[in-house]
């Protein structure tokens, strides 16, 4: 797998960190009338809510400080919209408590809460409290994970005669991203922008997204990527979870569907490294070249009408107007000629750029609906009204 290696050994420091929080990884099946929550009120900080799972069975009370992505996700299972529920959380912890306590205790039902435990012999594992509660999911959540995701891919990447290498990564608390490019399959797309074929994948084991991988355009140039439509997600559900059978599976059971579904993506990523399809893509990309800006229009307006026309809002839409000038600024861009469909393409992608890590699927999705746009959609964008 050392092909996959770049100079800033980025996979080794992938692989390290899966591998630590694999060790604290923990997770919790409990009914919610056998949990409580307490809301500790920081005067320098942000209020901290901790679950707290009562003595059961001879084990002892257990205490997880929630980190916002549980926390929200606790408040939407019970019924509060996230900006109401952190409102009373944090202006109101008492009553916030009392509520959701009784909402615990009222509508039972059995809840997944996946954490990150302390190590015993850290001072941050005192008073009961042993970790930080990173998702509350409903008990059927199907938990393939990080770890999962790297032992189906890694191999095959390792193995395709595209070449990968990894361009960057994040592990966010909501998802992890996977981001390569080919160090062989690459094309001239017109006017000097060089491109490569690339792969992203995505994971969340907190219960944000399906597992994801497709395909990506890399500008050379710039890095910039844009998703392609090219994509397969697979949801964290199993075939066995339509019935009623799922909690008396075993865990064989339960590890061969995981195993079926690691075959899947191992056979999935291997598809993506198809010349073929990427010399689809490029050409897609030098035709959106000829899709020019009408020279009555001006660049102003042309954004404003993308922002409606892909419903962007106005903060959304003022960060591809400083992407476009970002992107017709750089040394290369042939001054003075019409912009162009490729053009603000690369405007919604070098937003990405410097968007934080779990915005920039966004951006990179963004850039390839541009691409994709329609005639009639693509005419609002370019011709003066």
């Amino acid at each position: 797998m050392r092909n996959l290696e770049n100079e800033n050994r980025t996979l080794e420091s992938l692989c390290t960190e899966i591998l630590e929080l694999n060790r604290k990884k923990q997770d919790y099946i409990a009914p919610t009338n056998q949990l409580q929550v307490q809301t500790v009120v920081n005067d320098d900080g942000p209020n901290t809510t901790q679950i707290i799972m009562e003595a059961d069975h001879g084990e002892k009370t257990k205490i997880l400080n929630a980190n916002d992505v549980c926390l929200d996700q606790m408040n939407v299972k019970n019924g509060l919209d996230t900006k109401v529920g952190r409102r009373l959380q944090t202006n109101y912890p008492k009553e916030y408590d009392q509520l959701t306590n009784a909402i615990l205790e009222k509508e039972p039902c059995k809840r997944m809460i996946r954490s990150f435990n302390y190590p015993e012999t850290t001072g941050q594992y005192m008073n009961n409290v042993i970790g930080t509660a990173r998702a509350y999911l409903s008990d059927r959540f199907k938990t393939f994970d990080n770890s999962d995701l790297l032992e189906s891919a890694l191999p095959t990447l390792a193995e395709s005669g595209a070449c990968w290498k990894i361009v960057n990564y994040a592990n966010t608390d909501k998802k992890l991203y996977i981001r390569l490019k080919s160090e062989i399959q690459t094309a001239d797309a017109g006017v000097g922008d060089h491109m490569a074929n690339g792969l992203f994948i995505s994971n969340s084991e907190v219960g944000f997204s399906s597992i994801a991988t497709g395909m990506t355009l890399w500008t050379l140039a710039c890095l910039n990527g844009m998703q392609t439509e090219k994509i397969t997600r697979k949801a964290h559900i199993t075939s066995a979870r339509n019935g009623d059978n799922w909690n008396i599976l075993t865990d064989e059971t339960k590890d061969a569907d995981n195993q079926l579904l690691k075959l899947q993506m191992r056979d999935i990523i291997a598809s993506y490294g198809s010349r073929e399809e990427f010399d689809n893509q490029v050409e897609l990309f030098r035709k959106a070249k000829e899709d020019k800006i009408s020279t009555d229009k001006n660049m102003n307006d042309a954004v404003e009408d993308l922002g409606k026309v892909m419903a962007l809002s106005k903060k959304e839409t003022s960060s591809v107007l400083e992407g476009l000038l970002n992107t017709i600024g750089q040394s290369g861009y042939e001054q003075g000629q019409p912009i162009n469909k490729a053009t603000l393409v690369n405007a919604c992608t070098a937003v990405g750029n410097k968007a934080q890590p779990d915005d920039v699927d966004f951006w990179q999705r963004l850039g390839g609906k541009v691409l994709n746009l329609n005639k009639n959609d693509w005419n609002r964008v370019a011709l003066a009204s």
